[in-house]
C-alpha cells in the first residue's frame, strides 16, 4: 500500500494517508483508458445532426423537361442532388453514437485512471478547504498557494460553496466522489482527493466489489 502526505490548505504537511494497492496501485492499461474514455466521449454525443434525402426536400413533383429532343441532359426532378437546392446523398441521420462497455472494465479503468495519477506523481490529498465566503478569488487564493493549475479537485459529497468558488477558474473542475470518471481525471494533469474522498472512493470500488 501507497502512503501519501496530507497537506493542508496552506500546503503544510498535516499527516499522512494510506491508499489501497488494489484501487492506486494498478498496472495501468493505455488500451482500456482509451475504451473507456472513447466510450464516455461518444456518450456526450447528441447526435442530432440531420441532412434531408430526396424524400424530404420539397419540390420535384414535375419533370423539368422532356426527356428527349432539348439537347440536355436527362432530368426527372429539379431535387434532384445534383442539383441546386437539391437533396444530400448520403447525409448524416439522427443517431447514437454511444456503445455499452462491461461494468467490470469501467470499474478497472478508473482503477487505473487514479493509479496513473499517483505513479506520476500529481495526486495531492488535502485535508479540508476552507472558505471566508463563497468568491473565486478566496478559492484562486488556495490554488495558487497548492500549485494548482490544471487539476480535478474531488470532494466527498456536493458542496454549493465550493461549487461557486471553482467554476470560474479555468483549468479547475470540481467534481465528487460518485461522479468521477475516467475521462474526468485523464483530462486534468492533477488530481486533488479532498478530506474524507479517499475513503469515499475506496468504498465505492468494495460495494461494487470491483
Amino acid at each position: 500500500m501507497a502512503t501519501v502526505k496530507v497537506f493542508d490548505q496552506n500546503k503544510q504537511e498535516s499527516g499522512e494517508v494510506t491508499l489501497a494497492s488494489d484501487v492506486f496501485e494498478i498496472e495501468v492499461r493505455p488500451e482500456i483508458l482509451n475504451l473507456v474514455a472513447r466510450a464516455q466521449m461518444a456518450a456526450k454525443r447528441a447526435g442530432t445532426h440531420n441532412a434531408k434525402t430526396r424524400a424530404f426536400v420539397s419540390g420535384g413533383g414535375v419533370k423539368p423537361w422532356k426527356q428527349k429532343g432539348t439537347g440536355r441532359a436527362r432530368a426527372g426532378s429539379n431535387r434532384s442532388p445534383i442539383w441546386r437546392g437539391g437533396a444530400v446523398i448520403f447525409g448524416p441521420s439522427p443517431r447514437d453514437y454511444s456503445f455499452k462497455v462491461n461494468s467490470k472494465v469501467r470499474a478497472l479503468a478508473l482503477k487505473m485512471a487514479l493509479s496513473s495519477r499517483l505513479a506520476a506523481e500529481t495526486l495531492m490529498v488535502v485535508k479540508g478547504i476552507e472558505l471566508p465566503e463563497a468568491k473565486t478569488k478566496h478559492f484562486a487564493k488556495v490554488a495558487d498557494t497548492l500549485g494548482l493549475n490544471k487539476a480535478l479537485i474531488v470532494a466527498p459529497e456536493e458542496s454549493v460553496e465550493l461549487t461557486r468558488s471553482v467554476r470560474n477558474i479555468p483549468g479547475l473542475t470540481l467534481t465528487t466522489v460518485d461522479r468521477l470518471s475516467v475521462l474526468e481525471i485523464l483530462k486534468h494533469k492533477q488530481l486533488v482527493l479532498l478530506e474524507g474522498a479517499v475513503e469515499s472512493v475506496q468504498a465505492r470500488f468494495a460495494k461494487k466489489g470491483a
